[in-house]
Formats: structure tokens, C-alpha cells, sequence
């Protein structure tokens, strides 16, 4: 239980230091025209003045950041993304030329792919690498030997301290609006993205918001057709490219429903597809199968969402009471 508090702490930590690099960035940005648009993203900061994007990860978040893109990139491209992400501490110590030799491709490959991903270049993306690495905490440093429950637990939250690097912070403010306001919320998620659907479902259901989250996949279609616009459909997906989960996403909006994503890939079909994208946990796509570091990411990031949307409601807390006396009922009942 301790490992676990730990694990919501760090998690919780960055979630404040993003926002006040958000309060940071807005002001910033405040000498800008009305005509002028401006996004301000955990990973990037875009300015329509110059049509230029400046990669901005969090301490730690670069190779989350690195590995969100990998998708939207050319074969070539990916190679040089790939090999920074894996090979990060002696990525830091070559030059472009080496870099290009190490991954097989051209000096101007990796100049091309540093520009695509949001850096001025090489230099700026070494520059972070090095800075992530320097605050990172040495393994080193580690027990000679932990418990294989404790060492998962480590590595855990060594791996979640950086999935914050491609988060929108403006989408997610829009989408727990979005929640908040909206008549009917319908989650959906398939695979091994719909526990974390069916629990945040629960916690929605037990703050006093009515919404449905049904497990059978013809039951999800036929509930995302039958939104309207005021409504919300929550899709949660991994890799963003769920075929059930993006046919379910596609009938809400083509219906004026607002679109919710929550993926780890910013240029998937399901981010592509949604009003408000919410990019997190690719970070921590290095693991082995027998770990499920995407669906850890997944629910805190969706547990932050529903305290977003509803924790200032009038009648949340007591919807809560309510819900608790009746679980209470089931688990303790009262002996006659």
C-alpha cells in the first residue's frame, strides 16, 4: 500500500509542476495578438507567428515525448527516435554524424527528424536527454537486492515520472469541462484498456455523474450512436488504433457528440479523430509483457480527470456519502 501511495505521489508531483509551467507558459504568451493562436503543451509550446513547434518536456518526460511521436515518422526517422529512446546515455555522447552512422541513416535524417518531433535540432534534443539524465535517479543506487514485487514497484515509478511529457494541459482542461457540463457520458474502452474504462466508470457513477460504460462491444456502438451533441463519449486506448474503440469514437462525433481521448500516441487514429486528446504513457513502452505500465498510466491519468471534472460540484460529496452507506449495506450487513 505504501509502494502504491508513493507511486500516486510522484505522479501527483509532476502533475503540479506541469501546471505551473502551464501558469508560466500563459504568461509568456500574454503580449500575443487576439488573431494569434496558441497552444500550450506539456511536450511543446506552438506559436502561429512564427509556424514554428519548440519541444518543452518536463524534467524527465523527453523520451515519453520521443516515443508519443514515433508514429507520425518516416522509417528513417524512426530509427533515430528509436535509438534515443533506448540507447539515451550513449545517444548523449555522439555527434550528428555518429548518431547518423548508429542508426544507419544521413546526418540530415537525424537533423530532419529532430525538426519533425519539435526540437531546433540535434543539439536541443542531446541538451534534454543530458538534462534528464543528470536529474534522473542512478540505479546504482538501488538494493543489491529487492523483492521482484518491490523491484516492479521501483521501476513503476522510475518509469511514470516522465509520462506526463506529451500531456495537453489545455485538453485536459477542456475535456474535464467537457464532463462536467455534459448531459450523457458514455466510456468506452476494449482490450486491455476496459478495466481501466469499467473502474473510472464507477467513480463517475459514485460522485453522483450517470454514465455508462458497457463491456459488450455491439452494446458500446449502439450506445455511441445514440449521442447528441451536449454529450460526451470517453475512449481509452493504448495504441489509439483499437478498431471497436475507434468505430464506437467515429459514430459519437458523427452524431455532434464531443470526443474524449485518452492514448499514448499523438498522431493515432483516436487522437486524430478527437476534440480533446489526451497523450500519455509511451514512456513506458520499454517494459516486458508481464507488466502493464500503459493501464497504470491510464487510470491515474483518468482518476486526475474525474477530480477535474467533478471534485467542485455541489452534491458530489454527498452522492459519495450515499454510495458509500449502500456499499456499506453490501459489505456489512446488518444483523437482525
Amino acid at each position: 500500500m505504501k509502494v502504491f501511495l508513493r507511486i500516486t505521489s510522484v505522479f501527483t508531483e509532476r502533475w503540479i509542476a506541469a501546471r505551473h509551467k502551464l501558469t508560466t507558459l500563459k504568461s509568456a504568451t500574454r503580449h500575443l495578438k487576439p488573431h494569434q493562436h496558441v497552444s500550450i503543451h506539456l511536450g511543446v509550446l506552438k506559436t502561429s507567428i512564427m509556424n514554428t513547434n519548440v519541444a518543452a518536456p518536463p524534467l524527465g518526460g523527453t523520451r515519453a515525448l520521443l516515443q508519443s511521436l514515433i508514429p507520425s515518422l518516416v522509417p528513417s526517422e524512426r530509427r533515430v527516435a528509436q535509438a534515443c529512446i533506448d540507447d539515451a546515455d550513449q545517444i548523449t555522447n555522439m555527434s550528428v554524424a555518429e548518431l547518423a552512422k548508429h542508426t544507419e541513416t544521413s546526418p540530415a535524417t537525424v537533423v530532419r527528424a529532430c525538426k519533425r518531433m519539435g526540437f531546433r535540432g540535434y543539439q536541443h534534443l542531446r541538451e534534454l536527454l543530458l538534462r534528464d539524465q543528470a536529474a534522473a535517479t542512478p540505479s546504482n543506487n538501488r538494493p543489491s537486492f529487492q523483492h521482484p514485487v518491490a523491484n516492479l514497484f521501483t521501476q513503476a515509478i522510475e518509469e511514470i515520472d516522465g509520462a506526463l511529457g506529451s500531456l495537453d494541459l489545455l485538453a485536459f482542461d477542456a475535456a474535464a469541462e467537457s464532463i462536467r457540463n455534459c448531459n450523457r457520458l458514455l466510456i468506452v474502452g476494449n482490450g486491455a484498456s476496459l478495466a481501466p474504462a469499467q473502474s473510472i466508470a464507477l467513480h463517475f457513477l459514485v460522485s453522483g455523474k450517470v454514465c455508462e460504460s458497457p463491456a459488450d462491444i455491439v452494446t458500446q456502438h449502439v450506445s455511441a450512436k445514440l449521442l447528441k451533441p451536449g454529450d460526451v463519449c470517453l475512449a481509452v486506448s493504448d495504441s489509439g488504433m483499437n478498431a471497436f474503440t475507434l468505430r464506437s469514437a467515429a459514430l459519437a462525433t458523427e452524431n455532434g457528440a464531443t470526443l474524449v481521448a485518452i492514448t499514448s500516441f499523438g498522431k493515432s487514429d483516436l487522437a486524430e479523430l478527437a476534440d480533446h486528446a489526451l497523450i500519455a504513457g509511451a514512456g513506458a513502452r520499454s517494459w516486458t509483457e508481464r507488466t502493464v505500465p500503459a493501464n497504470i498510466v491510464q487510470m491515474l491519468l483518468l482518476t486526475v480527470l474525474h477530480a477535474a471534472a467533478l471534485d467542485e460540484l455541489p452534491g458530489t460529496r454527498a452522492a459519495r456519502a450515499d454510495a458509500l452507506d449502500e456499499v456499506h449495506n453490501m459489505v456489512l450487513p446488518e444483523h437482525e
